[in-house]
């Protein structure tokens, strides 16, 4: 690890934190449905649709008529989004003449855009058309994003005061999300990253000869935007198959910069959207504490593993004083890609710019462990706020059973109905994660896309269930992912992480709202102080070690050992 590393790392890390306050205030006022810089230009669109959709404004939703809403949306966009990918020779901006997916990968394609997964089982620049790309693709990464946000939304309101039957307007939160947060965001972030050389075109590709005379055929697109939204909403999906390690998607260290700050600055400014919501600051500051803590731990462990260079390499000769480069990217070198690969694992992001499959076996296990924490360090765009909410109440029902007292958060008593739907979202993302690749690494239809045996071949099974169940997107590159079964199982697990986590969540805060709103006493105890935070910590990492750690000492961990004393697979 060096100083000029780690000055880097802290120059990303501070940029994020300059804009977590001002940022997370902003989004207050727009889900408090105040009014913000852009509702003068804005503020007429926004009626216009909800006069053309017969929203009325005024009405709020309980918890099942919010979930009834956001679950309808995102199968009718499911059915949609697999009907362009199957068809997308019929669409118009398709220079290339390419043709419609297989029917299990254009399933496994739509459930990983409308759940906020993205993850690839194909090359996007030799499978999907210019109009599948914008129609298709980038719409879901704003509808995706903007469903996240709106649920955490919903789930804060909750906390905000007692007695409550509503939770807000679905359409009201998503229509203010993408108007006056994402979109405004997507277009400054995709005019600097066209300023820095990323292409946003919709000629054809380029063709080029070579010196020996050969000719290349050089893609290009539409790719600025649908960068920025992909890395705003935590999305990930890349344009190209080597998504932001290739030049076009990220082409200098100051779009990598950018393209880092843009992949967690809504996760780390929701926290504090979540403060100014309930009327207690430090509630915000306290859950984005613990987000920093992971992320800043994570951080360390990963780098220096990466740092330390690969021994076998070592050992024949290879200057190990760059770190392990295999599958980095020279311009963006060791620091910045790691710091890229915690950021992307600890959301629901999975866009990359170096290959994680080529990380050393410790390094290789930080991205799986955060996923498999649910990403809540800081999680995706919506997702990791309700994710770590749920944490914070595990962790007050936790300090309820060692102090004998009644657990409390935010003045709402949390009882057997809000543990069990809590401990119900947790499980279900264990049932996924580990249920998935048991039976996978044991059925040869799974293992036949294995391109490594041995404990590296179980992790990047491991990460794959891992990945799609935790919205993520990112992968062990080393897996076949497009066959029939795997197209189809992580299709499921995709479902299973977003929705199937997302109801439980919806239906704690119905059951909250409804509760009385109590006020502080002498034995309420504080949950916006360094002891909470701690305790926090300490569950997640318990709770999530019980669950995975077995699963992870045969994968990664057996792959470090047996790295150590020299073997290989």
């Amino acid at each position: 690890m060096t100083i000029i590393g780690w000055m880097q790392i802290a120059l990303v890390l501070a940029l994020v934190a300059a804009c977590a306050y001002p940022l997370g205030c902003y989004i207050a006022r727009i889900l408090n449905g105040e009014r913000v810089l852009l509702s003068a230009m804005l503020g007429p669109v926004e009626g216009g649709f909800y006069a053309l959709a017969g929203v009325d404004t005024r009405r709020g939703m309980g918890w099942k008529s919010y979930a009834v809403a956001l679950l309808l949306l995102n199968a009718v966009h499911f059915l949609l989004l697999y009907a362009i990918l199957r068809l997308q020779w019929h669409l118009p901006f398709n220079p290339q003449g390419l043709t419609g997916m297989s029917p299990t990968l254009a399933f496994n394609t739509a459930m990983s855009f409308v759940t906020n997964t993205n993850w690839q089982a194909y090359g996007g620049e030799t499978t999907l058309s210019y109009g599948s790309q914008m129609l298709g693709l980038t719409v879901h990464n704003f509808l995706s994003a903007a469903t996240g946000i709106a649920a955490a939304a919903a789930l804060v309101r909750a906390f905000a005061a007692g007695g409550l039957k509503e939770l807000g307007n679905f359409w009201v939160d998503l229509t203010r999300i993408t108007l006056y947060l994402l979109l405004p965001l997507a277009i400054v972030v995709g005019i600097v990253l066209v300023a820095l050389g990323v292409p946003m075109t919709l000629s054809d590709y380029a063709s080029a000869t070579t010196l020996e005379g050969a000719k290349q055929t050089i893609a290009v697109g539409p790719v600025a935007f649908q960068e920025a939204i992909k890395l705003l909403g935590t999305n990930g999906g890349g344009f190209f198959n080597a998504n932001s390690a290739h030049p076009f998607e990220n082409p200098s260290a100051w779009s990598n910069i950018l393209e880092i700050w843009a992949l967690v600055a809504i996760s780390f400014s929701l926290p504090i959207t979540f403060g100014r919501i309930v009327g207690d600051i430090r509630q915000g500051w306290a859950l984005f504490a613990v987000m920093a803590v992971f992320a800043v731990g994570f951080l360390v462990i990963c780098y220096g593993a990466e740092a330390g260079g690969n021994p076998l390499l070592t050992a024949l000769g290879v200057d190990p004083s760059l770190g392990n480069m295999e599958g980095k990217e020279v311009r963006f070198g060791t620091a910045m890609s790691i710091l890229f690969a915690v950021l992307t694992t600890g959301t629901s992001c999975g866009a990359v710019n170096a290959m994680h499959d080529s990380f050393m076996p410790l390094a290789g296990l930080v991205p799986l462990f955060q996923m498999q924490l649910g990403e809540v360090t800081p999680g995706g765009v919506g997702s990791g706020l309700y994710g770590i909410i749920v944490f914070a109440l595990i962790s007050v029902f936790v300090a309820g059973l060692m102090v004998g007292r009644t657990p409390e958060y935010l003045g709402k008593k949390i009882q057997a109905k809000e543990v069990k739907l809590a401990m119900l979202s947790v499980l279900i993302l264990c049932f996924s994660i580990l249920g998935g690749t048991a039976i996978s690494i044991v059925l040869p239809v799974a293992t036949a896309s294995l391109n490594n045996a041995g404990p590296h071949g179980l992790s990047e099974m491991l990460y794959a269930y891992t990945s799609a169940t935790g919205n993520n997107g990112s992968a062990f590159a080393g897996l076949s992912a497009d066959t029939p079964w795997l197209d189809i199982t992580l299709g499921i697990a995709m479902l299973l992480g977003r929705f199937a986590y997302l109801v439980p969540v919806l239906a704690i805060a119905g059951s909250l709202a409804a509760k009385p709103k109590l006020p502080e006493s002498a034995g309420t105890f504080p949950t916006h102080g360094p002891l909470f935070i701690g305790l926090m910590v300490g569950v997640i990492l318990i709770m999530g070690g019980l669950q995975f750690m077995p699963a992870l000492s045969l994968g990664p961990i057996a792959e470090h050992f047996a790295l150590l004393a020299g073997h290989t697979f």
